[in-house]
């Protein structure tokens, strides 16, 4: 009776244990199940976020090329700048006209308005052949707006050529003399208006009396677009006056090859240089005036036989 028993309580308590073990077997399950949708919607919840930041950045990547594409037919690219700069110094010209003009009290005779005036024709024409009549403060100022080309100034004072290319040798100058008085002026003007000197030929071999024939052999050969007339003396009647610079400037530049030449008369407000252009550079050829400053353009006669002196 003991062994049945003890087998018949031992049975009971397998039973027991199986149950239990089934139970919590059943339960585990349950709780597994209940948490898989949960699982199942964060994944796919983060799949969607993922998609979602692929395709933004998909549909965004578009438009820097789209924007930089509207913005460079809006507006023309600009060129690149050079890693190595071409060009690190200022013209040698302009340097010294810099430093003269900072460390003198000294100041060109002409005003700012009247400069501007040949300033404007050399800033289009520069680099050029421009021929000065006369050597002053000046000086190296024309020689910087015009860097690049030839300038040239006729200077009557021998003394003074000396002094100013001590100072500035790199102004190419020559020294002239006239044979004219500013007394002469009625007489010359006269004489200007005879026939011979009214023929466009070279200075040089020009039979009129105003013809300046001692000029350098180069200021005749030289094909010149500029001429600046500030010089020689002439606010005395024992100056040289200006009579022979003006009639020889206005034949230089009509007897050039081809093109025209802009000549600028300066000190106007005076009787010799007033009558003078208007008479020699004549009033057809008047582009402008500016205070003491008179501005001529004058065509090449020889590139068109026949044209008249003056129009």
């Amino acid at each position: 009776m003991r062994s049945k028993t003890q087998f018949t309580c031992t049975l009971k308590v397998a039973l027991l244990c199986l149950a239990f073990l089934c139970l919590f077997i059943l339960l585990f399950r349950s709780s597994i199940f209940s948490l898989s949708p949960q699982l199942t919607s964060q994944t796919n919840l983060s799949n969607t976020n993922s998609n979602t930041i692929v395709s933004v950045s998909a549909e965004e990547e578009p438009q820097p090329t789209t924007t930089t594409a509207t913005t460079e037919t809006a507006t023309p690219s600009c060129p690149s700048l050079p890693l190595t700069p071409t060009c690190t110094k200022a013209p040698p010209s302009l340097a010294n006209a810099l430093i003269h003009y900072a460390t003198t009290n000294i100041t060109p005779q002409q005003t700012l308005h009247e400069i501007s005036v040949s300033a404007r024709v050399l800033q289009k024409k520069s680099p050029c052949n421009f021929l000065v009549f006369g050597l002053g403060h000046d000086s190296l100022m024309w020689t910087a707006l015009n860097y690049g080309g030839r300038t040239v100034f006729l200077e009557e004072d021998k003394s003074w050529i000396d002094q100013i290319q001590q100072k500035i040798p790199s102004l190419e100058s020559y020294h002239v003399v006239y044979d004219t008085k500013v007394h002469q002026a009625d007489e010359l003007m006269k004489i200007g208006m005879e026939e011979d000197c009214k023929k466009v030929t070279d200075p040089r071999f020009s039979k009129c009396q105003l013809a300046h024939k001692g000029f350098p052999s180069e200021i005749y050969d030289m094909d010149w677009d500029v001429i600046m007339v500030d010089a020689p003396t002439g606010y005395f009647d024992g100056a040289p006056g200006r009579m022979s610079a003006i009639y020889t400037a206005g034949l230089i530049a009509r007897n050039k090859e081809h093109g025209e030449t802009d000549v600028f008369v300066h000190d106007v407000d005076r009787k010799v240089e007033d009558k003078f252009s208007k008479a020699f550079l004549c009033e057809g050829y008047l582009r402008e005036q500016e205070g003491r400053i008179r501005h001529f353009n004058i065509p090449s006669h020889r590139a068109r036989l026949g044209r008249p002196f003056c129009p």
